[in-house]
Order: C-alpha cells, then structure tokens, then sequence
C-alpha cells in the first residue's frame, strides 16, 4: 500500500513540475514580443508595458488568496478552477483583436496561473512526510528553473516562424494534466475558518501598490504603507482575520520570510541583468543570450532533487551553506571575468542558478516546517507573493544602478573596464550574500537550540 502511495505522489509531484514549468514560461513569453505589440496596435510605450505589469501585479497578489483559500477548500477544486481560467483566457488572447481585449486576456490568465504556485508549494508539505519534503521540493522549484530559460527561447522561436498571438496557445497544453490531477490529488479538505474578504482585499490593494511603486513610479509606496497599516488594524478586530495574527508573531516565520525577501531580491540579478550585460558588455543577439542561459537552467533542474534530498538527509543548513557558496562564488566571479569569453560566462551562471534555486529550496522547506497545518496555505502563499514584490523591487533597484555609468571598477581582481557599471553590482551583491549566511546560521542555530530545550 504505502508503494502505491508513493508512486502516486511521485506521479502527481511530476505533473506538478511540469505544470510550474508551463507557468512560468508564460510569465515570461511576452516580455519579448512587447516591440510587435505596440507596432501593431501603436501604442506608447507605458501602454504596452502594461501587457506585463497588470500581469505581475493580479499573479502576485493571486498567490496569497489562493493559499488562503486552500486552508478551506480542496486543491484540485482550486486547481481545476484555475487551469480551466488559465485556459480560457489563453483563448481569449490567442483571438484578441484590440488592445483592450488582449490586456483583458493576460489580466485573466494572471487570475488562473496564479493557483499554480499556491498549490504546488502546498503539495509537497500536504502529500509528503517531513524527511521528503525536500525532495518533493527540489523537483517542483525544477520547473521553475526550466520554465525561466524555456521561455525567451520559446518565444524567440514562435514568433521567428508564427503571430505573437501563438504564444496563448502553449498553455493550453495544461488543459492535458487537468484529468490527472483530480485522479491523483485527494478529497481532503481542510478545516478552514470563515474568509475576510475586506481584509484580503486590503492586503491585495497594498501589494498592488507596492508594486506599483516598484514599476512605475515610487509615489505609490505611500499609498500601499498606509493601505497596509489598515490591513494589520483589519486582522487585528476581524472575528476571522485574512491572517491571523499568531502568523506575524511567530517569530521565526517572520524571521525566515524576511530572508527569503532578499534571497530573492539578491537572485533576481541574475534573471534581470544577464540577457543585459550579455548584450551590452559581448553584443551577443537575443538568440544568441538564449542559448548561453541554457547549460545553467538545464543543469539545475537536474540538480534540483538531489539539492532536495541533501537538505532531507543533512538538514537545511547544510543546502544553505553549499547554496551561499554557489552564489557567493557565481557574482564575485562574475564581478572579476565579467568581459571574459560568453562560454565561460555560461559555466559562471550554473554557479548562480543552482545556487538561488537551492536557496529557494530551503527557504520554502524551512518556512512551511514553521508553520502549523490550518496556517500552512496562507503561510505559503505570503511567501510566493512577497517572492514577486522581491523580484519587483529588486529589479527597479538594478535598473536604476544599471543606467549609472562608471569607468571605475570596485573589484581590484577586474583587469578589464568593460562593463565596470555590473562588475561593482555583482561584487555588492557577493557581499551581501555573505550577510544573508551569516543571518540564517544565526537563525538555524537559535531554532536548534529551542529545539533542544523544549526535548530536555
């Protein structure tokens, strides 16, 4: 029996990778054909970034409702819910005609695909025994990985050959794991409360704007603090808060949530400036940056379950360290071969993406064994949201470093002044992974000797 157990969830967790891969993918498909969009329907440029925007605003806001709705409804009802929006919307887009309509499309698709990450965090803590979880982990943040470099190449390739519009058309292929998941995923549900609705709706209106105010303009921050301040006056007099309270004083939850801000934060860098400087610095073509971010995507997702299995059997401190480590030597050296051959330059990355993806790895395995079981959706899904204002933020931070142009290079080991502006940003931000180790095995260290404590 526990056989059958565990090739059923060893099914579904495959599913769920590919599932997280085609989602991600769609995240980024667009950002490449924005040029063709604003040709076609002449629009300005703040117009069409809105295609992107309003799409990384509803997904990251989605995120937090869906895992709060998941500790009262069953997962494969929200999944199936999501997917068959996901796919409608797909359809919507892939026939728009106006502008409106296809910023309606991604609006709604946003609103789908943002169950997806909800639930595939909540899968491995729900299906899989704690010394597992790691593992169940690895193989859905595998997807991640595969998705973030699948989709400039596969947006390159459709629209080298077909209409901007084909790209609606690849997540409709999630319309096939639909009938598997409510094979696979059980009719548990759980013992949720009632819902705030006021209250989630607070929430989703100071993320809003506190992604607004990393995208277009810092002005909205204002808004999003003061919106905020009445969220946490909200769950504090609310019968059935959106959050409950206890979730902010648990200390160590909040401890590793603001860690894993700036683990993100940190790791967007490489997403966000390497297709850049590969351009800027090499004058690589986008195809060309495509392939070069290949090895390292391709690469983690192999590593990816083994990282897993490693933080099951030795523990997430030690991921952590080999995790930092990966990082840490990915930007310095980044930071010091930064004009070196593009080859080289793609050896240097699987350093980073193997390293944030481990990173990402212990971050959710230490965050959801903080929390306990009626918690554990909203829990995650403050997570995966706090992951988007991270990225938001990080990466309106490194534009803005980006556009400062300097000829003095901060690393003494840089022979060479070419792209001196990314070598300092990638020295910093070793530098800063190295305070983001030294705060976790503060953080590790005190959780164990608690532990020990409460066992004597």
């Amino acid at each position: 029996m526990e056989k059958i157990l565990n090739k059923r969830n060893d099914a579904l967790l495959i599913m769920v990778m590919i599932t997280v891969t085609l989602s991600s993918m769609s995240i980024l498909l667009f950002n490449f054909v924005l040029p063709l969009i604003r040709e076609e329907f002449h629009l300005t440029s703040s117009q069409v970034s809105w295609v992107t925007t309003s799409y990384t605003l509803i997904y990251g806001i989605g995120t937090a409702i869906y895992g709060k709705l998941a500790d009262r409804y069953k997962l494969k009802h929200l999944l199936t819910f999501g997917l068959i929006v996901f796919s409608l919307a797909s359809l919507l887009g892939f026939f728009s005609t106006s502008y409106w309509l296809l910023l309606v499309a991604r609006c709604l698709q946003a609103v789908g695909a943002a169950a997806i990450p909800a639930t595939a965090t909540l899968i491995p803590i729900r299906y899989y025994p704690v010394e597992q979880r790691g593992k169940a982990m690895g193989t859905v943040f595998a997807g991640v990985a595969l998705g973030s470099a699948l989709g400039p190449i596969t947006s390159a390739m459709v629209i080298s050959v077909l209409d901007w519009r084909w790209l609606f058309a690849i997540p409709l292929l999630l319309l096939l794991t639909l009938p598997l998941y409510l094979k696979y995923l059980g009719d548990e549900q759980a013992e949720g409360s009632k819902i705030d609705w006021l209250g989630g709706a607070l929430l989703a209106l100071s993320v809003a704007q506190m992604l607004l105010a990393a995208t277009i303009h810092i002005g909205w921050i204002i808004g999003g603090v003061i919106v905020f301040a009445c969220f946490i006056a909200r769950i504090r007099v609310a019968k059935h808060p959106f959050v409950q309270p206890a979730l902010f004083r648990n200390r160590e939850y909040t401890l590793y949530l603001v860690l894993a801000f700036v683990v993100t934060g940190i790791g967007y860098a490489l997403f966000f400036t390497t297709p850049l400087f590969l351009a800027e610095v090499h004058a690589l073509q986008a195809s060309t940056i495509g392939l070069v971010m290949v090895p390292a995507a391709a690469v983690t997702a192999l590593l990816n379950r083994q990282g897993g299995k490693l933080a099951d059997s030795k523990g997430p401190t030690a991921l952590f360290s080999i995790a930092s480590v990966l990082l840490l030597s990915c930007f310095f050296l980044l930071s010091t071969l930064i004009s070196s051959h593009v080859w080289l330059i793609a050896c240097l990355l699987i350093l980073g993406y193997v390293g944030q993806s481990f990173m990402a790895i212990v971050m959710s395995r230490s965050i959801s064994l903080t929390l306990p079981a009626n918690q554990a959706g909203i829990g995650m899904g403050l997570l995966m949201m706090q992951n988007f204002i991270a990225g938001s933020i990080g990466i309106g931070i490194y534009s803005r470093v980006i556009d400062i142009e300097t000829s003095r290079t901060w690393n003494p080991l840089s022979s060479s002044l070419a792209g001196s502006t990314y070598s300092n940003l990638f020295l910093v931000l070793a530098i800063l992974c190295a305070i983001v180790f030294t705060l976790y095995r503060y953080i590790a260290r005190k959780r164990t000797k608690s532990l020990q404590e409460v066992e004597g």
